[in-house]
């Protein structure tokens, strides 16, 4: 999991902050809370699904960190209940469910600003923001039958210098942990929300 956050543009910025002088923190928007799996529409008779998972950073297939976090994200798929089991080659019904999530930075100048706060011994601080697009597609295998369709949004916010804490925020105790309670709480959303699609399942 730790090779997976070399990956992030964010924790980029931290280190260079770091090496400067500076510190960083980091927060987890606390605007969009895991949903348990208790809560989702469960199918009648859940179906085997071949899942075809991707990590993206602005829209760019992102390998390492594709390969990193997929054992993480499989088993909370598997755990959700919407599925019989989960497969990586083409399951026998047919049913297909696509996940991406895409790595979309909030501000293009997060360089600049974690140079500030390390030219400022970390008094000028400054807070850098990066927001992350969950999109999962199902399609039952049934010939003819739509896709079922569902997004979700999230945040990771990282503090370099003495800014103060975004405000509804959850403080993570290291980029590891921030990187994790996000992922776990947009796929919940997103996996929710695709269970009470028309066409799901």
């Amino acid at each position: 999991m730790t090779r997976a956050l070399v990956v992030l543009r964010w924790l980029m910025v931290a280190a260079l902050a770091s090496s400067l002088g500076g510190c960083a923190s980091f927060y987890v928007d606390g605007n969009a809370p895991e949903v348990p799996s208790a809560a989702f529409t469960k199918p009648a008779q859940p179906a085997e699904v071949q899942l075809i998972w991707e990590f993206q950073t602005r829209g760019v297939a992102n390998v390492r960190a594709t390969e990193l976090l997929k054992a993480r994200v499989k088993e909370q798929i598997a755990n959700s209940g919407l599925f019989s089991s989960i497969t990586e080659t083409p399951a026998s019904g047919g049913a297909m469910l696509s996940v991406t999530v895409n790595n979309i930075p909030l501000s293009d100048d997060a360089v600049s600003k974690g140079f500030v706060a390390g030219l400022t011994f970390g008094l000028a601080g400054q807070t850098v923001g990066d927001g992350y697009e969950c999109t999962a597609r199902y399609l039952s295998g049934r010939s003819g039958a739509p896709a079922a369709v569902s997004t979700g949004k999230h945040i990771i916010f990282a503090n370099i210098g003495a800014a103060s804490q975004p405000p509804g925020s959850i403080k993570a105790s290291s980029a590891e942990e921030a990187v994790g309670l996000m992922l776990r709480q947009l796929i919940s959303r997103t996996l929710n929300d695709l269970s009470k699609e028309k066409n799901f399942p």
